[in-house]
């Protein structure tokens, strides 16, 4: 285990912006964490501490996220891979390896096909697909409807079955009920110690733009295909390093289906790895595991 200390700081960007960021001292390898909805860099903290001493690493909070800014609405995955890039010219990185877990796996697929050069390889760990991931209205028994993609920010803000409900978790500051929907659909076989998990949901309630990444996430769309919403944009070619497709088997959140996409989507360049009997959180379910996995494959 790391025994390397790791603190909290702040940058600013050139868009005003101020992105609060974990840092753990390492080897020359550096590493960057890029976390996914209802989280934030806290939530990479056990895997922070485990991972070898060769890896420098660093964990920003995304915008409206933690204890980062939201001067400005994001309105695609795009704003939150900008500044992901504004934090990584900042900072000076020069060569380094991204690790984007869930909605932060679409982020880093469109930081790394925007801005070619920089990142080594890439891990997608319970990404969203390359196509996305869609968001439904809701039915009269307040189940997903299939047929009926949400198509617009207004679509998404109103809608009852997902966006109300869990913003009405956020606004009445409803830990139990968080906890009741991370215990159905994310720790569903193991939890964290109570003291750590009442620290992740302390860092959920920090979130202040769960609508704005509901759209983001249903509009994002970096292949050939139409998603729905979006006709693709043709960039997950541009993704020409060794990625690292992650995925448990009991994932809940993000579908085989969209792993599938994403590995057909992005060709000869990815490698997939099915997770034994883990859900959409391998952080908690098998820590050593997970990070054994990954370092094999940034070595």
């Amino acid at each position: 285990m790391s025994l390397q200390k790791v603190g909290l700081k702040k940058v600013e960007l050139a868009n005003n912006e101020k992105i609060a960021y974990r840092e753990r001292e390492g080897g020359e390898q550096v590493v960057v964490l890029v976390h996914g909805n209802m989280t934030s860099s806290k939530h990479w903290d056990v895997l922070m501490d485990s991972m070898n001493t060769k890896y420098k690493i660093y964990a920003p909070d995304l915008r409206g996220f933690g204890e980062s800014t939201y001067n400005e609405r994001v309105t695609g995955i795009r704003d939150f891979s900008e500044d992901l890039a504004g934090f990584i010219e900042t900072l000076e990185l020069e060569k380094f390896h991204l690790v984007g877990w869930s909605t932060g796996g679409a982020v880093c697929m469109q930081f790394v096909a925007d801005h070619p050069g920089k990142c080594e390889k890439l891990v997608l760990l319970a990404s969203a697909s390359t196509r996305g991931y869609p968001f439904f209205g809701t039915n009269e028994d307040g189940g997903p409807d299939p047929e009926h993609r949400l198509q617009t920010i207004e679509d998404v803000e109103q809608d009852a079955g997902k966006t109300l409900a869990m913003q009405g978790l956020y606004d009445n500051k409803n830990r139990d009920g968080l906890k009741a929907v991370w215990n159905a659909l994310i720790y569903t076989h193991n939890q964290p110690e109570p003291s750590k998990y009442d620290e992740y949901v302390d860092d959920m309630l920090t979130q202040r733009n769960l609508a704005d990444v509901y759209h983001s996430l249903n509009t994002f769309n970096i292949s050939t295909n139409t998603n729905g919403v979006n006709e693709g944009t043709d960039q997950a070619k541009d993704i020409d390093i060794p990625v690292l497709v992650l995925h448990g088997d009991r994932d809940y959140v993000v579908s085989a289906k969209m792993q599938e996409e994403i590995m057909e989507d992005l060709g000869d360049n990815a490698t997939f790895i099915s997770l034994e009997d883990m859900g959409h959180s391998p952080l908690v379910d098998n820590l050593e595991k997970l990070k054994n996995t990954i370092e094999s494959f940034l070595e």
